[in-house]
């Protein structure tokens, strides 16, 4: 399972020009969902994002963490950052997880995440989405469930 973490001072998601959802200050999590992923992958990232120490504490240093600062999350679904690029110039896809498996662990991830942050928003499996996104900092942290075992 990939991720791209990046720290929001908002987000929004739009489906044909239409908001779906939004945050505020917080957390947009691109989640790629990839070939043999399971629960113990999204639980790994799930716990890692919420407890990363991104945010400034009181003297501006990176020292505190989502759930410290009360801050919202969105999650997108996003199959192209398994996108390989090795050989030729369009990516080739093989390595993403069947829709129908993969939309299970997206909506496994939403469901475990809801749980644990104030708010948490998420995009449409499967859709054509505009993200909308203020990047504070910038901060963007690259995550992978396979590297990190």
């Amino acid at each position: 399972m990939r991720a791209v973490i990046q720290r929001v001072s908002r987000a929004s998601v739009k489906i044909n020009n239409k908001e779906i959802s939004s945050i505020s200050e917080g957390i947009l999590v691109l989640l790629g969902i990839e070939k043999e992923d399971s629960k113990s992958d999204a639980d790994y990232i799930l716990d890692k994002t919420i407890n990363l120490r991104i945010f400034e504490d009181d003297q501006s240093k990176m020292n505190l963490s989502l759930l410290d600062v009360s801050g919202e999350m969105m999650v997108v679904s996003q199959f192209t950052l398994l996108g390989d690029c090795a050989k030729g110039r369009r990516p080739s896809f093989f390595r993403a997880e069947d829709p129908v498996l993969a939309n299970e662990l997206y909506e496994y991830f939403v469901s475990e995440g809801s749980a644990k942050v104030k708010k948490l928003a998420c995009g449409k499996f499967q859709e054509m989405m505009q993200i909308e996104l203020v990047n504070n900092g910038p901060v963007t942290i690259l995550m992978d469930s396979k590297k990190s075992f």
